[in-house]
């Protein structure tokens, strides 16, 4: 059962339904859920409960099994498979035909909430209350779902066909399903050109990451091949028309052009790792399945970022140290979704405020303009925190009293109990992560590598001139990092080849580079390695994920352990 998915569970009071999923690999979990009575002819009145978890996985689909329950009795039955893209929304010829005017007359729950997708009309009434793109969804009632699932494209997989189609009410005239088509605009048709070693994770929202081998070939990450996380469209934005605005408590308003900001304000340079919430996500999912983006360990990167002093902005928009009430700095993107709400986060005014944490509004990475896909024009870089909150083409700055508002600050990106699940999952229970514990990652040789010993008899890890990495959130120094390949029986301390010695204050922001040699018993044809890292604070990485495992897949900081074949015959 390691490999099943839940997808759905159905209750309808005695009858309870329960579906599986089977796949293999790693997935996204959605869960959604809807609580309503509903008067059903010749039963009175009836409580259904409904919930459905769509998991979207990066692999073949296998099958769809029912569990059934009837009065405590059980039995499977199998249901319609997941249903490919180019299958969904075909036309039916055992269902009724409908016009766009007929759809639009269902634009209210009063009226029953309808919509389009291909030629298939479907009655989702039971279903929006609870999805989670809550006043979104409603955004297509009455109308074509296609718009916005272009926008939120993670939606276009079999399985949310498959939970679609259950809804299923009948055709949309044919002519008028084209028209829809040919007036749709796709938002990612302008997004920049990638290079070609990052390896998406998704691509619409494009997320990607490089290969391990190629990500510590340098200390500083260039900028082509820096993790990528996307979470919408990427904007266009007219550096000659772009205007940053900084309000809220404590503060008069201000508008700053992009001139203002290079050269009101004086360029402060930081050397800085932003690491993705759920870099090693992957590692995770094997425990078992959690919502979010497959990541290896590459979903970081370390870099020079040049740009104004956050501290230096606030203050000339009037923020005095201190101000009564004040207590997070929220920044929102330039990016939207379908809604026109942009990508939010916060940190705390703590962070905001102190000039050594060295807070800033980036408009160069490595000395170089940032592109487009890291923020341009201009990006928080919020050292030691995670990267969720280094906003990218930030649009509005808000001294607040709360932290943001936004779905990915209240409702993401946090961390949880392993005993957690999304039937019992409270979000308002657990803080936003802002600084990340340490980490570390074995980059060469890769799972699976077939290794050859040196004379005498040792294994470089990794080869002769690249290096895994370890890394410590908060400004903590990497201290130590230990690998070894029998277990944790022997421990061997690696050698430092990269790490930030020029930093201005007492924090080290950027990531620690290391190089090891292992010896390998003669005779030996398969080991795994494990690397753990210690920071300045003695802080070091738990053994395994079990104890970790939390459902929304973040903080993965377990040991990280890599397999490789020996070869014997010695360099």
């Amino acid at each position: 059962m390691a490999n099943v998915y839940p997808v759905f569970r159905r209750c309808l009071l005695h009858h309870r339904t329960q579906a599986y999923l089977g796949a293999v690999g790693h997935g996204y979990c959605r869960e959604f859920k809807h609580d309503s009575t509903h008067q059903t002819e010749g039963n009175g009145q009836k409580r259904r409960y409904l919930m459905y978890t769509a998991v979207i996985t990066t692999t073949t689909l296998a099958s769809i099994c029912i569990n059934h329950y009837v009065e405590g009795r059980k039995k499977c039955l199998q249901i319609e498979s997941p249903v490919e893209t180019e299958h969904a929304g075909q036309y039916k010829k055992s269902l009724p035909v409908y016009t766009l005017e007929d759809v639009a007359e269902h634009a209210t729950k009063n009226d029953r909430i309808w919509v389009t997708y291909g030629q298939g009309v479907y009655d989702i009434t039971d279903f929006v209350e609870e999805h989670p793109g809550g006043d979104k969804i409603l955004m297509a009632a009455g109308g074509s779902l296609e718009p916005f699932w272009l926008l939120y494209a993670v939606h276009k997989n079999p399985h949310v066909f498959a939970l679609l189609e259950q809804f299923r009410i009948g055709n949309l005239k044919e002519d008028e399903s084209s028209d829809i088509l040919s007036n749709m605009e796709d938002p990612y048709e302008l997004e920049p050109r990638r290079h070609p070693a990052l390896k998406p994770a998704s691509v619409k929202p494009f997320n990607a990451e490089p290969p391990l081998q190629l990500l510590v070939d340098s200390f500083i990450t260039p900028s082509d091949l820096f993790y990528v996380r996307n979470h919408l469209p990427v904007p266009e934005v007219d550096p000659e028309t772009y205007s940053l605005e900084i309000t809220g408590v404590g503060v008069k308003t201000i508008f700053l052009s992009l001139h203002d900001i290079k050269t009101k304000f004086p360029k402060y340079t930081v050397t800085a790792a932003v690491q993705c919430a759920g870099n090693r996500r992957s590692e995770m999912s094997e425990v078992k399945p959690v919502k979010g983006l497959s990541w290896g360990p590459a979903a970081i990167g370390n870099a020079t970022w040049s740009g104004a002093r956050l501290y230096d902005v606030l203050k000339a928009a009037g923020l005095e140290e201190d101000h009564p009430g004040v207590e997070h700095v929220q920044f929102e993107g330039l990016d939207t979704d379908a809604a026109n709400l942009p990508y939010g986060a916060s940190i705390p005014i703590e962070k905001a405020m102190n000039r050594k944490a060295e807070v800033i509004l980036a408009y160069e990475i490595n000395g170089e303009p940032l592109p487009r896909d890291h923020g341009y024009p201009i990006r928080v870089i919020a050292p030691g925190i995670v990267g969720a909150r280094s906003v990218k083409w930030l649009g509005r700055i808000v001294v607040s009293e709360e932290e943001s508002t936004s779905h990915w600050q209240r409702n993401d990106y946090k961390g949880f109990s392993p005993s957690v699940d999304w039937d019992t999952v409270d979000f308002t229970k657990s803080p936003a992560i802002q600084e990340l514990p340490v980490t570390s990652a074995i980059c060469d040789p890769v799972q699976g590598d077939t290794v050859t010993l040196t004379p005498e008899g040792k294994m470089v890890v990794r080869g002769e001139s690249t290096y895994g990495y370890a890394w410590s959130g908060g400004g903590q120094k990497i201290v130590r990092v230990d690998v070894t390949a029998d277990g944790g029986k022997v421990w061997h301390v690696a050698h430092f080849t990269g790490q930030d010695t020029k930093s201005k204050t007492p924090y080290h922001w950027g990531w620690t580079l290391w190089k090891a040699e292992i010896p390998i018993p003669a005779g030996e044809k398969q080991v795994e390695l494990w690397v753990k890292a210690v920071d300045s604070s003695y802080n070091t990485q738990p053994e395994n994920f079990e104890n970790i495992w939390n459902l929304r897949g973040v903080l993965n900081t377990a040991y990280h352990r890599v397999r490789v074949n020996i070869n014997q015959t010695k360099k």
